[in-house]
């Protein structure tokens, strides 16, 4: 073998070890957003099956929140002491066994107890994905990373509402908790053999709960560091607030037949994943901040669009569609290049960092959610105005706590 063919035999193996890397990470973050989509049809059997109101059942989706935005929080100290394999190893477990207590339960309460947990496992895919990222590679090349990662993850939104309600057709509800421990299998032997430990020893940093304290406290107080990682999690906050207000809007409001209703949720995460590889693109040509900007602008006018549709009720199912379209995509472009350089400068800490980004995001993720419920009246001015209102913040996040000090530099 000649030594032109030997180096790119070498290259190759790189690549395609980069790639597999990639894939196993991307499906790591998809493990929350797949528990949520994936059992969604079955709210309403749930309920039939332990005589429980739709509020009561409700509540195993917003223990699922609350697990996210705590559980993050832990394994960031954790990970930033004992690597990025033992906590994912030890989340991936409790992920799985916590999924079989869900398709055990025999209460809604039970059922929401596990729900907790399972988010509590379900989260250390997130924070550890986002640390071996910060941990392999350059915020320009992270940044492309994390579009990639968001087309994994932007798969799930698609199938698996669909799966899920194939599930329903031939299978009790309980089969979708056990194909969710199923993938939680598949995903700890994957990381077992492929994910290597990328966590440097000169790193490492200790479990003192005073330094913990530090840590965090560095970080909420380093201005480009909040104003980046705010900016993605409201961004990321108005996409929620979609997941959570579009079923009453589409099929109450605008009798969008519920057989039909995933047609569009399926192409506003068509609209996510595109984006985010457009992205990837926009990152080769031109400053990361400056296609932030850009992105923001669009969001806000989007935003602003939106809100005053609903306000004057002249937009309808089919501006509502094309606006929420087009705000979601932009999510697509924002939100990985506001994770990459939020973590950039963190690389000594970056399992800590990581975790406060993902604390962020839920955190404001479950306000804006619950906004919406409270606001409710039976039109879509409340998702309109928490949408803007999303947009608007973050865009007064960047514009005044990042831009002054990249101005500076």
């Amino acid at each position: 073998m000649s030594l032109e063919s030997s180096t790119l035999s070498i290259a190759s193996g790189i690549r395609r070890r980069h790639s597999e890397l990639i894939i196993l990470l991307g499906a790591l973050t998809a493990f929350a957003p797949v528990s949520i989509d994936m059992y969604l049809p079955a709210l309403p059997t749930i309920g039939l099956a332990f005589r429980a109101e739709p509020g009561h059942v409700q509540l195993s989706l917003a223990a699922f929140f609350l697990g996210l935005a705590v559980g993050q929080a832990f394994y960031g100290p954790i990970s930033d002491r004992f690597g990025r394999k033992r906590p994912l190893y030890a989340g991936l477990v409790l992920f799985a066994m916590a999924s079989a207590g869900c398709a055990l339960s025999t209460s809604i309460d039970m059922l929401i107890v596990f729900r907790f947990f399972q988010a509590l496992g379900a989260c250390s895919g997130q924070v550890m994905a986002r640390a071996v990222v910060r941990d392999l590679f350059e915020p320009r090349e992270s940044a492309r990373v994390f579009s990639l990662l968001l087309l994994v993850m932007g798969v799930s939104p698609i199938l698996a509402p669909l799966v899920g309600g194939q599930i329903l057709e031939w299978f009790e509800w309980r089969v979708v908790f056990w194909v969710i421990t199923a993938l939680a299998a598949f995903g700890l032997a994957g990381v077992i053999v492929r994910v290597p430990e990328t966590h440097r020893e000169e790193n490492k940093r200790s479990l003192n709960l005073s330094k913990v304290l530090g840590v965090y406290y560095e970080l909420v107080t380093d201005r480009t560091f909040i104003g980046y990682a705010v900016t993605g999690a409201l961004a990321m906050a108005g996409l929620y607030t979609y997941i959570v207000a579009t079923p009453f809007v589409f099929i109450e409001l605008f009798h969008v037949p519920a057989n039909r209703f995933g047609i569009f949720f399926g192409i506003n995460a068509i609209g996510l994943i595109a984006a985010s590889q457009v992205n990837v693109r926009l990152i080769r040509r031109f400053d990361t901040d400056t296609i932030i900007r850009k992105v923001l602008v669009v969001e806000v006018a989007t935003g602003f669009l939106l809100l005053a549709g609903a306000v004057a009720g002249v937009i309808g199912l089919a501006g509502t569609a094309v606006l929420l379209f087009v705000y979601i995509a932009s999510v697509g472009c924002l939100f990985p290049n506001t994770t990459a350089l939020a973590m950039a400068a963190h690389g000594n800490k970056a399992g800590s960092a990581s975790a406060l980004v993902g604390t962020l995001q839920f955190t404001l993720a479950a306000i804006a959610a619950s906004a919406v419920g409270a606001a409710n009246n039976g039109t879509a001015l409340p998702m309109a105005a928490v949408i803007a209102a999303c947009s608007a913040t973050a865009f007064l996040f960047y514009h005044s706590l990042v831009r002054p000090h990249r101005l500076k530099h």
